[in-house]
């Protein structure tokens, strides 16, 4: 496609055209009045399976609604051969014969006014804004042309969730996962192939979710069909009684990992791994050094994690406190000037050597017997999020309580000094704690808080949210409101979510 625009277009700017997409747009696409919203409800279903998913388009030249992920709407362009169709999302352009979605000046003049007054009788005002295509992001259209620019005061994707009992726990969650980009990104493109029976699959769910948040409706969503998908797949979490946001992520992320697998069309070689998007982002692979105290020998493993738990201060567990100002605090910017612990406390107490005692004895290769044997956890493989679990809720045979103790964790975090390369290195004599600007593998940025008040018997989750940098939201439930960088730092913390700064591709 030229920043000229498509040579198919012209079919369709006969008679009244422009009056006819007005028509589309006011009553399918925006849909400004609590009226028309009803309409589109109601009458936007595929015609040909009937489903209210898989990203409806409408045909520009005929009343015909289809997916365009399963591709009936491609069926129907073919037999009519109308070769233009609108997404009822976003409301692009999508041109059969160029085989991508198309700009042309007048379509997005008539376009921009019906999105302003639809945004007007939703007294959105100015808040989102539209932006006039130059012709290098005509040319950044044609090779993403599903990506929709977001500016820096755009409120697109924030959205409230209405509690339907006790479920602020699955709230608090939703909305980390809805802003976790490359997720967002895989579900707004369509890139799910479900083969499970309909309105059982949890990934199609989240689909339509990620659809409700980025649609520009600015109401509550009422996640109904996501809490009876949850019942349904994850029995320990049914009913009414306030579940813990951390088992709720990890049951979550479990099932939407069996029902997305190898939706990238890739097979694995090893039948143990998975391409799903899931673990894609989310697994990372954590090392074991069990070490022999006799003989010095090492015995490694590697297993998968999508989240580390970290013991906190307070806890029966032994090795607090630590020594202030060891490995990683200097580098994560982080300061005990106050007393305070850091998130890199915890890191270096879950990855520091641990003594097994003589009755956890390990049977040795080398010596071939038992022997007494150390212990070490660090990261031989980083995910693309790192979520961080601090266990707050200790749970024994004397006692069970909530662990208040506050962890300062930073806006930026480096994960170097918690690898295994950087363990090697060390033992090699090789290593040298100096901040590499140009290394930036194992950075992250904070971009998602949970949070829980209350006791153990009786609390409430709450959510921060990254927008944009340095724009961050809390999100309580139905209400959103906008929070400072101090609200969020100064929060307790019980699930902190890092993205990585960089990624490589394959």
């Amino acid at each position: 496609m030229s920043p000229a625009g498509c040579p198919h277009v012209n079919s369709f700017k006969v008679d009244n055209w422009k009056q006819n997409l007005r028509v589309i747009y006011q009553c399918f696409v925006w849909s400004g009045s609590a009226e028309t919203r009803k309409r589109k409800a109601k009458s936007c279903i595929c015609h040909m399976c009937g489903a209210h998913l898989n990203r409806l388009h409408s045909c520009l030249y005929c009343v015909f609604f289809a997916c365009f992920a399963k591709k009936h709407i491609h069926e129907h362009a073919k037999s009519k051969r109308h070769n233009l169709a609108i997404d009822l999302l976003y409301g692009g352009i999508y041109c059969f014969m160029c085989q991508d979605y198309i700009y042309d000046k007048d379509m997005e003049q008539i376009a921009k006014e019906e999105q302003r007054k639809a945004w007007k009788m939703q007294g959105m005002g100015e808040k989102y804004s539209t932006w006039e295509p130059t012709k290098r992001e005509l040319e950044l259209l044609r090779h993403n042309p599903k990506r929709r620019r977001i500016t820096s005061n755009c409120t697109i994707g924030l959205r409230g969730l209405i509690n339907l009992g006790n479920t602020c726990f699955m709230n608090c969650i939703v909305q980390a996962l809805t802003h976790t980009p490359l997720l967002r990104d895989f579900f707004l493109s369509d890139r799910h192939k479900c083969e499970m029976q309909s309105n059982s699959c949890l990934v199609c769910e989240m689909s339509q979710l990620f659809q409700e948040f980025y649609s520009g409706h600015r109401s509550p969503h009422i996640p109904f069909r996501l809490l009876h998908l949850v019942w349904t797949h994850a029995r320990h979490l049914a009913g009414y009684e306030q579940q813990d946001a951390h088992e709720f992520l990890i049951a979550a992320l479990d099932v939407l990992h069996r029902h997305c697998k190898d939706d990238n069309g890739k097979k694995a070689n090893n039948p143990n791994h998975c391409n799903c998007i899931i673990d894609q982002i989310f697994t990372g692979g954590l090392q074991s050094d069990v070490t022999c105290q006799v003989c010095h020998g090492v015995s490694t493993t590697i297993d998968p994690f999508w989240d580390i738990s970290l013991d906190l201060p307070g806890s029966s567990t032994p090795f607090w406190p630590l020594s202030p100002g060891g490995d990683g605090s200097a580098l994560n910017g982080e300061s005990h000037t106050t007393g305070a612990t850091t998130l890199t406390d915890c890191l270096r107490r879950f990855t520091r050597p641990e003594h097994l005692g003589s009755s956890a004895k390990i049977k040795c290769s080398g010596c071939h017997s038992y022997q007494e044997s150390t212990k070490q956890l660090t990261m031989k493989k980083l995910p693309i999020v790192a979520c961080f679990h601090l266990k707050r809720f200790e749970h024994s045979a004397k006692l069970r309580r909530k662990i208040t103790t506050y962890v300062s964790f930073p806006l930026e975090l480096d994960m170097t000094p918690f690898m295994a390369s950087s363990k090697e290195s060390r033992m090699n004599g090789q290593y040298q704690q100096t901040v590499d600007p140009f290394n930036n593998d194992n950075k992250y940025s904070l971009f998602a808080v949970v949070n829980h008040q209350g006791t153990l018997e009786s609390g409430h989750y709450t959510t921060f949210i990254r927008q944009h940098k340095d724009q961050w939201f809390k999100c309580d439930d139905a209400i959103i409101t906008k929070a400072s960088i101090k609200d969020v730092l100064d929060s307790e913390g019980y699930l902190l979510f890092y993205h990585k700064q960089f990624l490589e591709y394959e």
